[in-house]
This record gives C-alpha cells, sequence and structure tokens, in this order.
C-alpha cells in the first residue's frame, strides 16, 4: 500500500526546516541533507529511511515507531513503511529527531577549540 501525496508532504514539512536541503537519492526518491549530513530519504509514497546513532535506533525501533533498516538492519538506519495516514506524520516526527541530532552535532563541532 501506498499513502498518495506522502512524499510531498513531507517535502512541504522537511524542506522548510533551517538548513535542509532536498537532493535527489541515489537509489531513487528525494534526500533531505543539513550540509552533508543526510538526516533521511524518502522512496516515493511508501518507505522513509533514516540514519540514528545505534542507541537512538535501538529506542526507536524499541517503541515501534520504525524498525532496523530494511537492507542494512546492523546499522544506525531504521526504515519506516508508509502504509497508513498516520505513518506520515511518523516520518516526519523521526526525521525531526534525525534533524534535531545533526543540528546538536555540528553546533557541538563549531564549539570545539
Amino acid at each position: 500500500m501506498t499513502i498518495p501525496g506522502a512524499a510531498k508532504e513531507i517535502f512541504a514539512t522537511v524542506s522548510e526546516w533551517p538548513g535542509v536541503e532536498a537532493h535527489p537519492h541515489r537509489f531513487g526518491g528525494t534526500e533531505y541533507r543539513l550540509g552533508r549530513r543526510e538526516i533521511g530519504h524518502v522512496h516515493g509514497d511508501t518507505l522513509v529511511d533514516i540514519p540514528f546513532p545505534t542507541k537512538v535506533r535501538d529506542e526507536v525501533a524499541a517503541a515501534g515507531l520504525a524498525e532496523p533498516h530494511h537492507v542494512l538492519p546492523e546499522s544506525g538506519w531504521v526504515s519506516l513503511y508508509l502504509r497508513e495516514p498516520a505513518d506520515v506524520a511518523g516520518a516526519i516526527e523521526l526525521l525531526k529527531r534525525s534533524y534535531e541530532i545533526a543540528v546538536a552535532q555540528t553546533a557541538r563541532r563549531h564549539e570545539e577549540p
């Protein structure tokens, strides 16, 4: 199942966040980056993949918000299949979490002497 318009809804939200740019993803779909760091990508109206530190990935998976990445389950990435409209909102929330982690890490890097 797909959620028609899911990718457009995600794009409309995520592309508004400060510093985020949308680019074509090498395996199809749209990739969202903060600088050179990817905060996630969307494969059409069906699938969202999001990178996290493995601790966060474990928390997200344990809470049932997403599952370990469909191809690289041992990595920090998670996959969220868009099966119902609520999944789009869930994907946006997880992308926001990835974004906030990226912003915090970038800020720490700039504070270091």
